[in-house]
C-alpha cells in the first residue's frame, strides 16, 4: 500500500459515490450521515425489520454499530447482516463499548459468530473484549494500555478470521499476517463524539471499492487522519465545535497532494 493507491481510492470513491448502509447509535448519527457526504459516500441509515435486508443487498457496504444497543437494533443488524454475505457486501463492524456490560460484550460476540466481518473496528478495549481477550474500559472508552495492541490485535484478528482495527495514539490495521501502523490524526478528534464511529464508516466506504479489507483500512485511516490535521490547522484555538465543522470541510477537500505531504504509515509486518 503507498499513498499513490490511497489517492487512486480517495478519487475513486468520489466518483462512485458508493452507497454506505449504517445501522449506528442515535449519539452519531447526524454526524456520521455529513461525514459520509463530505469525503463522497452516499449515507443510508435503514433499522425497520421490514427492509434491512433489501437495503444491505444493495448497498456497497453495511456498517453495523452497537453504540446505543437494544434488542431490537441487534435484530435488525442479524437479519442486514445476513442479507449482506448472502449478496458479497462487505459488513464493518464497530463493538462500542464492549467489555463495559455483560449486553454489549455478548452481542459482540454472537454478531461476530453469527456473520462473516470483513472489518471490526475499535479502541483496544473494545477490540480485545470482543474477541473474548481482557482489557480494562471505562464506559466506552478505553482504559490504561496493559500490553500490546499489535500483538493484541494479531491475536483477535486470527482467532477471528477478520480484520481488525485498533485507533488511538497510533492506529494498529492487521489480518494477522499483515500488520500496518498510521500515526496521522490529531487530539481534537477524541474532543468530539461520533469521531470514531464516523471513522467505522469511511472505512465501510473504502471497503465498498476496495476488496481487500486491510488496503481499505489503511486507505481510509490515513486520508481520516490528515484531514484531521488539516482541520486542526484551521481551529486557531477556538476548541472542539470549530474542529468538527472544519474536520467536515477536510475531508470533502483532502486531496491527493495533501496524502502525499501528510501520510504516516507503514507496513511493519
Amino acid at each position: 500500500m503507498n499513498v499513490q493507491e490511497i489517492s487512486s481510492l480517495l478519487e475513486k470513491l468520489r466518483e462512485t459515490n458508493p452507497l454506505i448502509h449504517n445501522i449506528t447509535n442515535v449519539v452519531v448519527t447526524n454526524f456520521t450521515a455529513n461525514g459520509l457526504l463530505a469525503i463522497g459516500a452516499s449515507p443510508v441509515m435503514a433499522y425497520a425489520h421490514e427492509e434491512v435486508a433489501d437495503m444491505a443487498k444493495i448497498a456497497g457496504a453495511l456498517v453495523l454499530n452497537i453504540g446505543t444497543l437494544t434488542a431490537e437494533a441487534v435484530e435488525s443488524m442479524l437479519i442486514a447482516g445476513r442479507s449482506a454475505n448472502e449478496h458479497g457486501v462487505p459488513i464493518i463492524f464497530d463493538p462500542v463499548g464492549a467489555g463495559a456490560t455483560p449486553f454489549r460484550t455478548e452481542t459482540a460476540k454472537k454478531l461476530l459468530k453469527e456473520l462473516e466481518i470483513s472489518i471490526m473496528r475499535g479502541n483496544a478495549a473494545e477490540i480485545a473484549n470482543a474477541g473474548g481477550l481482557s482489557w480494562q474500559i471505562k464506559g466506552v472508552d478505553a482504559g490504561e494500555t496493559p500490553g500490546n495492541t499489535i500483538e493484541m490485535g494479531v491475536e483477535v484478528a486470527m482467532n477471528l478470521n477478520t480484520g481488525i482495527v485498533i485507533t488511538g495514539k497510533q492506529d494498529v490495521i492487521t489480518d494477522g499476517e499483515t500488520v500496518y501502523t498510521v500515526n496521522n490524526g490529531h487530539p481534537y478528534l477524541t474532543k468530539v463524539t461520533g469521531t470514531g464511529c464516523l471513522l467505522t464508516s469511511v472505512i465501510g466506504a473504502f471497503a465498498a471499492l476496495e476488496k481487500e479489507p486491510i488496503k481499505a483500512a489503511v486507505a481510509a485511516i490515513v486520508v481520516y487522519g490528515v484531514a484531521a490535521e488539516i482541520a486542526a490547522e484551521r481551529v486557531d484555538g477556538k476548541g472542539p465545535g470549530t474542529f468538527q465543522i472544519e474536520f467536515l470541510n477536510a475531508l470533502h477537500s483532502v486531496g491527493a497532494q495533501d496524502i502525499e505531504k501528510f501520510a504516516s504509515f507503514e507496513k511493519i509486518k
